[in-house]
């Protein structure tokens, strides 16, 4: 019990779990030292890795719940199952590159930008979700009390930025020069995904004004995985 409650106490919580386990199985003397402390450290690197997982993902503020486990890929939905496995490794936040989901209302780019977060913060990534109008919002407030360059630079930090619902207003001038500076800190450096109604042809006009348009379009586009969504709800049926 003395062991169980210093591991306890220096919070080794994956360890002391084991420990817990060896003794109530009655294993503890069966097993030798170098298998049991193999195990502990096995299991303390795995609490260690689903903390830092749930802290990921508690902080990304996720609009769904939602798991590449989920997402039933489909050709004829418009996406390939190749390209789950692809972009599932995470080298397209290791490049800094972009993924652009586009589709009608309910076909699940929301979901399925969700998932693609969800397991990103699993693989260790740090990642912010936001509804463009409400992250406009927030720039727009900061500007106001003096807190834009911190903001600004904690966007620019995180691994992979996720921009839902883009598109559904024209842009006043400043939104364009904020969305503007944010794909320019993030490009070929941090992953971004943007999912929009519209398709990408039409973001030209909803950015508004030429020269701020050609640029950000220029940062996001050539490089970018386009995913272009038919159909229902990309969730497995049950």
């Amino acid at each position: 019990m003395q062991t169980l409650a210093q591991l306890t106490s220096l919070r080794l919580h994956g360890m002391a779990r084991v420990w817990q386990s060896l003794q109530e199985t009655r294993q503890l003397h069966q097993t030798s030292l170098e298998e049991g402390i193999q195990l502990m450290l096995q299991s303390e690197e795995q609490e260690r890795v689903n903390r830092r997982s749930n802290r990921l993902t508690k902080n990304a503020r996720f609009r769904y719940q939602a798991s590449l486990e989920e997402i039933h890929a489909n050709s004829s939905r418009g996406l390939e199952k190749a390209l789950i496995t692809q972009l599932a490794t995470g080298e397209y936040i290791n490049q800094g590159q972009a993924v652009l989901i586009t589709g009608a209302t309910g076909c699940g780019k929301s979901f399925l930008a969700s998932a693609l977060g969800h397991h990103a913060c699993v693989q260790g990534y740090k990642v912010a979700y936001y509804n463009l109008q409400k992250l406009l919002i927030k720039t727009k407030m900061a500007r106001v009390d003096g807190s834009i360059y911190k903001l600004l630079e904690q966007i620019s930090k995180t691994d992979l930025l996720i921009l839902d619902d883009f598109g559904l207003t024209h842009l006043e001038y400043q939104q364009q020069m904020d969305i503007m500076e944010i794909i320019e800190d993030r490009h070929a450096k941090k992953a971004t995904i943007i999912a929009s109604q519209l398709p990408v042809a039409s973001w030209y006009d909803v950015i508004g004004e030429e020269t701020i348009a050609d640029a950000i379009l220029d940062r996001l586009v050539h490089s970018s995985f386009r995913v272009e969504l038919k159909g229902d709800s990309l969730r497995k049926k049950l």
